[in-house]
């Protein structure tokens, strides 16, 4: 449990640096915050105390307490040396190592700093993240968005930066309430193809396992709809099974009761990204389901764990390292004073031959 004084500090934080309270602004008194937080004007004098160290406030005898801009001007400490932020879901794992490897090489070459942070997909953290990047004073951002199909509450987060001239970019996905530079993956070409394939291997019966919190999820699933109806096959809603962040950990036995339900109907599944695909796989040996005679998949992203697996997987391709190398460089020309940028940039998504996907009569 945090200590009484930073929850007043984290607070004051977040409203200076979401843009709820201005430079110039005179914060809540003394008085108001004893009220407000429930605590001793000793723990109230402390939380100020510690803001105004670091910049956020200054303290007018007589008159009160104000916002103060001294934050913003703070640096990497490094005079000619820019500082890039770069926010992602995860860090450690399937695709993204490959996408930070791509940013950093173009930063490293260009003599620019990373500040890296992850969220985990939760909201909560990539405010902090936000929070980081705002105190620290990065010059520009590169963000792979949370919970890209749903709502965010970090959106003031985004305006602050935008307000303050700092540029930034969005990887993989985008908020689409915000008007934001991105690099993605054709999503929708991507389900589209997986579909198509199976399709054109003789598959009526094609399952869906879709993520419902990310827009890429939303996106490939749009593809799926798209490659039955021009076969006209019929979308059946049983057929598709979706899981969020939160329900992740529980894939391996939802899957199975999912597999378990459709194993006399389904003949294909087009699977979220190879991840899924591959936890597929080990229901199907669990559940004495043969791959591909039985049942054939197709993942997304041609990851390195769909390269490594025992059972290659058939896929498709996700510019992973391009994707970074792009996004910095925008980044970078941006900072340059370049005009003329692109604001939307696709890459399209190519068929990865594999072992896991069958032709039937």
């Amino acid at each position: 449990m945090k200590p009484k004084y930073q929850v007043i500090i984290d607070d004051i934080k977040s409203n200076i640096l979401s843009g709820n309270y201005n430079e110039g602004d005179r914060i809540p008194t003394e008085t108001a915050m004893l009220e407000q937080y429930e605590v001793s004007r000793h723990t109230v004098r402390r939380a100020i105390a510690q803001l105004a160290s670091e910049g956020f406030l200054r303290s007018e005898k007589g008159s009160g307490t104000y916002v103060s801009s001294q934050y913003q001007a703070k640096s990497s400490g490094t005079a000619n040396k820019k500082t890039i932020g770069v926010i992602t879901t995860y860090i450690s794992d399937y695709i993204f190592p490959s996408i930070i490897r791509g940013i950093e090489s173009r930063l490293n070459a260009n003599n620019y700093s990373l500040l890296l942070a992850s969220t985990n997909n939760d909201v909560d953290q990539e405010k902090k993240a936000l929070e980081t990047m705002l105190s620290y004073g990065v010059d520009g951002l590169i963000i792979e968005p949370t919970k890209s199909n749903l709502y965010n509450p970090n959106i003031a987060y985004y305006l602050s930066f935008k307000e303050q001239n700092v540029p930034f970019t969005m990887i993989n996905a985008y908020y689409e309430e915000l008007e934001v530079p991105f690099f993605c993956l054709d999503d929708v070409q991507s389900g589209y193809l997986a579909t198509k394939e199976l399709i054109s291997k003789g598959h009526k019966q094609i399952g869906l396992l879709t993520k419902t919190d990310d827009l890429q999820g939303k996106y490939r699933m749009k593809g799926y709809i798209k490659a039955l109806g021009e076969a006209k096959l019929r979308f059946q809603p049983g057929q598709v099974f979706s899981f969020s962040t939160e329900s992740k950990p529980d894939l391996y036995t939802n899957l199975k009761s999912f597999l378990m339900e459709n194993r006399e109907e389904l003949t294909g599944l087009v699977c979220y990204n190879d991840q899924v695909g591959l936890e597929v796989t080990k229901v199907c040996k669990h559940l004495d389901i043969s791959i591909p005679d039985e049942l054939s998949i197709i993942g997304q992203d041609n990851s390195y764990m769909a390269k490594n697996a025992n059972i290659k997987l058939t896929t498709l391709t996700h510019p992973q390292e391009q994707m970074g190398r792009d996004a910095a460089d925008w980044i970078i020309k941006k900072l340059q004073g370049k005009k003329n940028l692109p604001n939307e940039t696709y890459y399209q998504p190519l068929f990865v031959e594999g072992e896991t996907v069958k032709k039937i009569d």
